[in-house]
């Protein structure tokens, strides 16, 4: 695959995403499986499972080996080739657990545009990033990177002798605290909007909690995120 797309893709990650959610939202109309509330619930339930399942992979990849893959110049980059933690087990688990919290989102909100539009979206850009950055890899790193992608798949995780490969490593939540309390914190949000938006226009404004409740837990919210980020950028706690 041409790495151009996957370079494009890279370096307009942040925004990509969420611009294509919000059309999303905008121009699809949520509904109820069947018209029932019992399955719109347990679809709920499981478009959650998913999202946090994600979420939980992202989390345990960082806590043991933190990878720098995050770009120079927004342009796919590394130093090292990591393969310790969750990368002996899965190439590219963060982009794994990008895309089950964006199915995860697409199952709550139960929308035509986010199943045709967001999911083959992200699920496009994961792939063309994964492809840009297996071509600056393999000229970087060579037979040691031809090794690693023979023993580890690209995407489904396998866990075998995961106690091995976190034997001596310890987990780092102050990494996970600095480096994922963002996504943490936006997680949290977008479920709870978009599930009060689906029912919303499913249902109307009569199942919209009170405005008192909303500003209660909106306060909690911003409170906590902000408590996170001071921690964070007064240096009280480090990576």
């Amino acid at each position: 695959m041409n790495a151009c797309p996957g370079q494009l893709f890279f370096r307009y990650r942040n925004a990509v995403g969420p611009v294509v959610f919000l059309v999303a939202l905008l121009i699809g109309t949520p509904t109820y499986p069947l018209g029932r509330d019992d399955l719109n619930l347990a679809l709920d339930a499981l478009g959650v499972c998913v999202a946090l399942l994600g979420q939980a992979l992202r989390i345990i990849t960082i806590g043991y080996e933190y990878i720098e893959r995050g770009g120079r110049d927004r342009k796919v980059y590394a130093s090292t080739l990591v393969q310790g933690g969750v990368f002996a087990h899965c190439r590219n688990p963060l982009y794994l657990g990008n895309i089950m919290l964006a199915v995860g989102i697409a199952l709550v909100v139960h929308s035509a545009a986010f199943y045709l539009i967001v999911l083959p979206v992200v699920g496009y850009a994961y792939v063309a990033i994964v492809a840009a950055e297996e071509v600056f890899l393999q000229g970087k790193f060579g037979d040691a990177y031809r090794d690693y992608c023979r023993r580890v798949h690209r995407w489904i995780p396998r866990w075998r002798g995961w106690s091995r490969s976190v034997a001596g490593m310890r987990f780092n939540w102050r990494r996970v605290l600095v480096k994922e309390y963002n996504t943490s914190f936006v997680l949290v949000f977008a479920l709870t909007v978009v599930k009060f938006w689906a029912d919303y226009r499913v249902r109307g404004p009569a199942v919209l909690p009170s405005g008192t409740a909303l500003l209660f837990a909106l306060t909690c919210w911003l409170c906590g995120y902000a408590c996170v980020r001071a921690l964070k950028k007064t240096g009280y706690v480090k990576a």
